[in-house]
């Protein structure tokens, strides 16, 4: 990944160093307002007072906001190398808890890290190991977002560069990606490919620049929390079977789809998991298990998948030596839990019985180590109202515990990655000397104005994850044309 500055100048090696500071130009944002023409000025003051005049009648004009622009000093990132991290400001900023050092947490984290805002990182697993993580995720706009959380390379990750889509015979019914459109003389850029990263690789890319394990407070599970008479909340946690309790300014929920936080705050009735008629299985094959890996399916530079209507399976690179399968199929819920429930092995069998098409994928499926397989039934949840959490005071959520979304459009990582920075950005805007925050409260200074932008920016990527369960088992997902599955169906919609 090429990173460089227009004005500071950064060698390689500044690159790679792990402590970063927010720029001084953009103030952490990556972006700078350009000045109101003296004409828009004048315009919207026009336009104002004649509402003003005419007493409220009519539309209230609305005011006009700067262009933003690349800030050139920091390339964008909103970072600039240092050389130590910022000394946490306990006097100005809010102490914020973290729960859940998964993504969204540890993102979190390191977005607080650089802008010197203190903050506590708690996970319930006792190590980083402890329990699955995920398996591949695709990083599309949070590619740009992870270069504001400090992260400029990551060794592991696979760039795609072309997309197939396949009947059961092997029929090449869409293809995309920069290699189709450079062969056909289409114009595209760089920011049409997709990067392909092993969850645990990024996590740990994270959790590394935090300064490693003993950044985080493992085995802490969360039991509940409290705000006292000071606006400083209390929480407890069962830890080896004690009780320990700590202080903070906030709460964020990063704690994923069943949220202890999101318990605590709304409840399990009012927006409980819905299911969504499908069970996802998945693995990873080392393509040295392969006899035969000659495919141009395996150069691990394509994404492909072939559907029927009911079944479909997508595979992806998950490092350059690996690929990772993702099969899903219209079930019941009971039957998705038991089948679930049986364990890699019965899961394999059901995947290979239902795959018997084109190669290589029964071999990749035959080929695949059962401890390298999970499976588990798709939910999500209803859209969270914003409400909802206003009156959480000072407690937010982010990633899965705000907006859980099925796995069909590969959101839940980029979206949770865009969640903690942009609330860490607010949270350094709003609470800087003078901001009186603690006299207006957290939420009225800082969550708010985060929540309504974070549940607006994501409501679009639950609903169409929601929709994709749907049409990617059905006769929709055998659409002819190159483009994305879902878009022929948006076509559709909107000329109704």
């Amino acid at each position: 990944m090429r990173f460089s500055y227009k004005r500071v100048r950064v060698k390689k090696n500044e690159i790679e160093k792990t402590s970063w500071t927010i720029c001084e130009e953009c103030q952490g944002r990556g972006k700078k307002s350009r000045r109101l023409s003296k004409k828009i000025r004048l315009q919207y003051q026009t336009e104002l007072e004649d509402f003003e005049k005419s007493n409220g009648e009519g539309i209230a004009p609305i005011r006009p906001k700067a262009h933003l622009y690349t800030c050139l000093n920091c390339n964008g990132s909103g970072l600039i190398p240092s050389s130590s991290h910022p000394t946490a400001d306990t006097e100005n900023y809010p102490h914020v808890a973290i729960i859940g050092a998964g993504i969204g947490g540890a993102a979190l984290a390191l977005a607080c890290l650089h802008r010197g805002i203190p903050f506590t990182l708690f996970e319930r697993d006792v190590n980083f190991s402890a329990r699955s993580q995920g398996y591949g995720l695709t990083l599309q706009q949070a590619s740009k977002a992870i270069e504001g959380l400090g992260i400029f390379s990551l060794e592991e990750k696979v760039i795609s560069t072309r997309h197939i889509v396949h009947t059961t015979d092997g029929k090449v019914i869409g293809e995309w990606g920069i290699r189709k459109w450079l062969e056909s003389g289409t114009k595209t850029t760089a920011k049409r490919t997709n990067m392909h990263i092993a969850r645990q690789s990024l996590r740990l890319a994270m959790l590394e620049q935090l300064g490693g394990d003993d950044t985080v407070k493992w085995g802490h599970q969360l039991i509940d929390f409290k705000q006292g008479g000071d606006q400083s909340i209390n929480l407890n946690f069962h830890v080896n079977g004690e009780t320990k309790s700590f202080n903070a300014d906030l709460v964020v929920g990063a704690d994923g789809i069943r949220s202890s936080v999101r318990k605590l705050l709304i409840g399990d009735t009012i927006s409980p998991l819905r299911y969504l008629d499908c069970i996802v299985i998945l693995g990873i094959c080392p393509l040295k298990n392969l006899e035969d890996h000659n495919s141009t399916l395996l150069d691990a530079a394509t994404v492909f998948q072939t559907a029927n209507g009911n079944e479909r399976i997508y595979m992806m690179p998950y490092t350059t030596d690996s690929i990772m399968w993702q099969l899903s199929f219209p079930m019941s819920e009971a039957e998705a839990k038991k089948l679930s429930a049986q364990g890699p092995k019965a899961l394999k069998e059901e995947a290979c019985r239902r795959t018997q098409w084109h190669d290589p994928i029964p071999q990749i499926l035959s080929a695949t180590p059962e401890g390298k397989i999970s499976g588990y039934p798709v939910y999500d949840r209803d859209l969270l109202r914003s409400e909802l959490l206003h009156n959480a005071g000072p407690a937010t959520l982010i990633g899965d515990a705000a907006h859980p979304m099925s796995p069909f459009k590969g959101q839940g990582a980029n979206q949770a990655l865009l969640d903690a920075l942009t609330l860490a950005r607010v949270i350094s805007k709003k609470c800087k000397p003078l901001s009186q925050w603690r006299k207006s409260g957290i939420r009225e200074s800082v969550l708010n104005e985060f929540e309504n932008e974070m549940l607006e920016r994501s409501a679009v990527k639950v609903k169409d994850s929601a929709d994709a369960a749907q049409f990617l088992h059905s006769e929709i997902v055998l659409h002819e044309g190159d483009e994305p599955r879902g878009r022929c169906l948006k076509s559709k919609e909107s000329k109704k």
